[in-house]
């Protein structure tokens, strides 16, 4: 069985399934979910991103998402999502929300599991990228495997009711 550490930040589309699904032909799967909510992340540096994909309307509300404790049940329930939407694409899926910094939790998942490989799988974060100060610049720094970053999927696709959609 092929494990991946899968690094999000908000509930995966179902796109986003399927990728991360099908990145290992037909190998069994099996996925450690850490999901820090976006709340937790700097509200200027997102807004920054979203000026520069012309996403001005989303660089405007940035300030109003959820954070601190009132970030958390939105994330709980997308990490339900996401881990229902895998098991139902027959991985083995578990995970957790990261309250702090998940870069620090993800050296003892790597080691824990037995990891073969990190996917971090974001919205585009061009400033930090460009100073490579993005989560998978920094984690190929800390964990011993491959680190593969992927752009996550439109949120148009997420079901109704869920954060991010």
């Amino acid at each position: 069985m092929f494990t991946s550490v899968l690094m999000i930040e908000k509930p995966l589309t179902p796109a986003d399934v399927e990728f991360v699904t099908t990145l290992h032909g037909d190998d069994q799967v099996s996925f450690v979910v850490l999901m820090q909510p976006r709340g937790k992340q700097d509200v200027l540096l997102r807004a920054i991103d979203d000026v520069a994909l012309g996403e001005f309307d989303d660089a405007v509300r940035e300030g109003a998402e959820p954070a601190g404790a009132q970030a958390e049940p939105p994330a709980e329930v997308g990490l339900a999502h996401t881990l229902k939407a895998l098991r139902e694409s027959g991985a083995q899926a578990v995970g957790q929300v990261v309250e702090d910094h998940p870069l620090d939790l993800l050296r003892s998942v790597v080691d824990e599991t037995g990891a073969d490989e990190v996917i971090v799988l974001t919205a585009p974060h061009f400033v930090e990228e460009f100073f490579h100060r993005d989560w998978a610049s920094r984690a190929r720094h800390k964990v011993g495997v491959p680190v593969l970053k992927l752009f996550s999927h439109a949120a148009d696709d997420q079901p109704q009711g869920t954060p991010g959609g």
